[in-house]
């Protein structure tokens, strides 16, 4: 008979299911299933496929197997038919002994749902066995004078098989002074009991033979038998008596081979012969008999196998005493065995998961474990624990069986193997266990992204690098493990000076160095802002950024630039103006000079490299100007010719040189007639021209005094002047305005000192220089010279210069 369960399918694959159902069998009947005992390997026994509700093909796919508790497997499935079979033959009087009805328990797990279903297959007996005694042959002496009605109880018959297969008749050959009796006793078995019929005669018959048959209720029906030899002896008219009907004794079960348990006593007041008593087991299991030893003259029992209470809890037994003369009697031993806690707690590992991901929720079975203790009480009452700091539980089901799960979310960067220790402790003096491990792998996922081991970075490399240097190398790192820790590195695309940041510079996205793709110019630019991207490979695919700050170093690769004076684009040289009145001191006219550089490279220095007459003027070292060292004299030269080195403090130095000429006349007509004495008209057309350029020059001063006039009349601000001379010197617009730039970048405006009128010493050749503006600083940045700012004049210098071109007008 099958009674089915209803069954919930859980759709997961090896691993777990996250919501387990609770076990159906503590509240459903168990599926029983019945099998004659003796029967061929592979017999049939119940259709567990459809009792499960399960096709055959289901069995193997969902892990559906047999579990049962220390003994040998009686039973397997076919996956085929979906049946369970017998796995070999089965011999119920081993399995159950005399036990009315034999059943067989043990658990169908059904795997991928983790899920137990009781089973119960009755064992039925068949009529296998033979009904037997002890003894073959036994003996009795008889008084002749015995009364009629005298009662000798015989040996029982053992018939191992049950119910109308075991022992259910006994029969004594005939015999005229003898018949038989049966006694049911209150335990169930019957008591065969030989009875005197008529008085027994020595002379007459001395010995007397009979046979007890014992015949079981089977078909066909077995039988066993035993021969009894009755001696007719003379008178002794006393029997033993025992001390007590029955004697009772409570030993340990590890009691000690050779321990004296018990001793019976019994008395008989005949004398010689007739009084000796001897003791014998009588009615006694053979298993028993050789576990217990027997004095015959003492009537001490002892020990002679080890007790064992998981095999017997009481051993019952009857011990007869006889006297020389065959007079007996008989009295009930009853040895109770006590339990000691000699077993250690069995734990086995029914379905276990070896691995499981780290995002499994709370809940997730690890194990399937059952424990069992052969003790009994206290010594059998098991319980299951794990060690506290692990974030797992056990939670108890039914028929000793736990389950291991998880108590919250595993976490591998934390843990990524756990080595469980599963201990089973009864509660026996003193309490004996039993330890397990269950080895669990948390297998990651990607949960971690990769991370740089700074917030930022600073990269400072020299301007003029070479391409395809690596300058830098950044790192991350990813505590996942695996292809979820595979990381890519890659730059973050962005557009710098309308160029994109692939063109400066790449990254290997292996190992992270950063290379340069061009050679950086610290002018163009100072620094670049870009990020690095460090993705790992899991899926999804996770990521982080860094920010990289690339700051150009100067280097010293930039020669000074003259900016003024400006030499004209026809080759010819450019003249200034000295008055034969200057005193010590009179700035003649100023070099001034830019380094494109930055910092210590764009420090300029001047010096005056070579001069026509030395010691007559001298150069500023930080500013440029040219000033007259002593006052001029008669005899110094009308034309002085100046070289004058520009060099910055860069490593290595960096150097120009400009050329001055300066005439020494108070007077443009001095000039004029000065240097026609001095150059050699080549033909006619030179006179004319040198005319027209007086005309120039004399018209230009002109209005130059005029705008200078309106000037000081209205007195307006510096800008209103500065703007007038924008108007009036359109040739200075090319000039950028200079400023300082020291280490801190300090700015500051330069002015103007002067303007002058300057002729070649060619006539022919003369080159008309319009008022432009000098500068009292040395460096002018690349960004006032964007803006072409003009710069503001000086009153003093204004009215200097007035007075010297109304000279020119005169």
């Amino acid at each position: 008979m099958a009674i089915p369960a209803k069954l919930t399918r859980c759709s997961g694959m090896v691993m777990l299911c996250l919501f387990l159902e609770l076990l159906l069998a503590a509240s459903a009947r168990n599926i029983l299933y019945s099998v004659p005992e003796e029967t061929d390997k592979g017999s049939f026994v119940g259709n567990i496929a459809k009792d499960l509700g399960l096709e055959p093909q289901e069995l193997a796919e969902r892990g559906v197997r047999i579990v049962s508790r220390g003994r040998t497997q009686l039973f397997s499935l076919n996956p085929r038919s979906g049946s369970l079979v017998t796995a070999g033959r089965i011999d119920r009087e081993e399995l159950c002994a005399q036990s009315s009805r034999c059943l067989v328990s043990f658990n169908i797990l059904v795997e991928d749902e983790m899920k137990l279903f009781p089973i119960e297959v009755e064992i039925i007996d068949i009529n296998d066995n033979t009904p037997q005694f002890q003894f073959e042959e036994l003996e009795f002496k008889m008084n002749e004078i015995t009364t009629p009605g005298t009662r000798i109880p015989l040996p029982f018959g053992k018939d191992l098989d049950v119910g109308m297969n075991s022992l259910q008749s006994y029969q004594l050959s005939y015999n005229p002074h003898f018949s038989l009796d049966v006694q049911h006793g209150p335990d169930g078995p019957q008591h065969p009991e030989m009875v005197l019929q008529s008085p027994l005669d020595r002379e007459e018959e001395a010995v007397h033979h009979l046979v007890l048959t014992a015949s079981d209720g089977g078909s066909p029906v077995h039988s066993g038998t035993v021969r009894i030899r009755v001696q007719v002896v003379d008178v002794n008219d006393n029997p033993p008596a025992f001390t007590q009907a029955e004697y009772q004794t409570s030993v340990p079960e590890n009691v000690p081979l050779g321990t004296q348990l018990l001793m019976v006593n019994a008395t008989d007041p005949d004398e010689g012969a007739n009084g000796e008593v001897t003791y014998s087991f009588h009615n006694i299991d053979h298993k028993v008999a050789q576990v217990f030893q027997l004095d015959s003259y003492t009537g001490e029992i002892s020990n002679k196998e080890p007790l064992d209470f998981e095999e017997y809890k009481i051993y019952p037994m009857e011990i007869q005493a006889q006297d020389g003369a065959g007079l007996m009697a008989r009295a009930k031993v009853l040895i109770k065995v006590l339990d000691v806690n000699d077993n250690a707690p069995e734990v086995s590992i029914t379905s276990v998961t070896t691995a499981v991901p780290e995002n499994f929720p709370p809940g997730t079975i690890i194990a399937l474990i059952n424990v069992h203790d052969q003790d009994s009480g206290e010594n059998g009452h098991i319980t299951c624990s794990i060690p506290e700091n692990l974030p797992f539980k056990l939670e108890k089901l039914v028929d000793n069986y736990y389950r291991l799960v998880t108590e919250r979310t595993l976490d591998r960067e934390l843990t990524s193997e756990y080595n469980i220790t599963v201990t089973a402790t009864d509660q026996g003096n003193p309490t004996l266990s039993t330890q397990t491990h269950v080895l669990l792998l948390v297998t990651d996922i990607n949960d971690n992204p990769p991370l740089f081991y700074q917030d930022s970075y600073s990269i400072y490399i020299p301007e003029n690098n070479p391409r395809g240097a690596s300058i830098f190398s950044v790192r991350a790192q990813d505590i996942d493990s695996n292809e979820n820790a595979q990381i890519t590195y890659s730059l973050v695309e962005d557009i710098i000076q309308g160029a994109p940041l692939s063109s400066y510079l790449s990254i290997n996205s292996d190992t992270g160095v950063i290379y340069t793709l061009r050679s950086f110019d610290y002018e163009q630019f100072q620094n670049l802002q870009l990020r690095v991207t460090a993705q790992d490979s899991g899926n999804p695919p996770l990521s982080s950024n860094v920010s990289l700050s690339l700051f150009i170093l100067d280097q010293n690769d930039n020669t000074p630039e003259i900016l003024y004076p400006v030499l004209p684009t026809d080759g010819s040289t450019g003249i200034e103006l000295a008055p034969r009145s200057a005193e010590p001191g009179y700035l003649v006219t100023k070099v001034v000079a830019v380094d494109r550089d930055s910092g210590q490279n764009a420090w300029l220095s001047y010096r005056l490299l070579k001069a026509s007459e030395p010691g007559l003027f001298s150069v500023g070292l930080h500013t440029g100007e040219v000033r007259t060292a002593r006052a001029l004299l008669d005899r110094d030269a009308l034309k002085q010719s100046l070289v004058v080195a520009v060099q910055d403090h860069g490593q290595p130095l960096l150097s120009a040189t400009v050329t001055l000429t300066i005439a020494v006349a108070d007077s443009i007509p001095d000039i004029l007639a000065d240097l026609s004495s001095i150059s050699t008209i080549a033909n006619p057309e030179d006179s004319d021209l040198t005319l027209y350029l007086v005309v120039a020059v004399a018209t230009v001063s002109c209005v130059f005094l005029a705008f200078v006039t309106v000037l000081l009349a209205l007195r307006l601000r510096r800008w209103h002047s500065t703007r007038l001379l924008q108007a009036a010197g359109s040739g200075l617009e090319g000039m950028p305005a200079s400023h300082f730039v020291g280490i801190e970048g300090v700015r500051a405006f330069l002015q103007t000192y002067s303007h002058e009128v300057s002729l070649t010493t060619d006539s022919r050749k003369s080159h008309l220089i319009f008022p432009q503006p000098n500068y009292a600083d040395t460096l002018i940045s690349q960004e006032s010279c964007e803006k072409k700012d003009f710069l503001s004049v000086p009153q003093s210098l204004l009215e200097d210069k007035k007075e010297t071109f109304s000279q020119v007008i005169l």
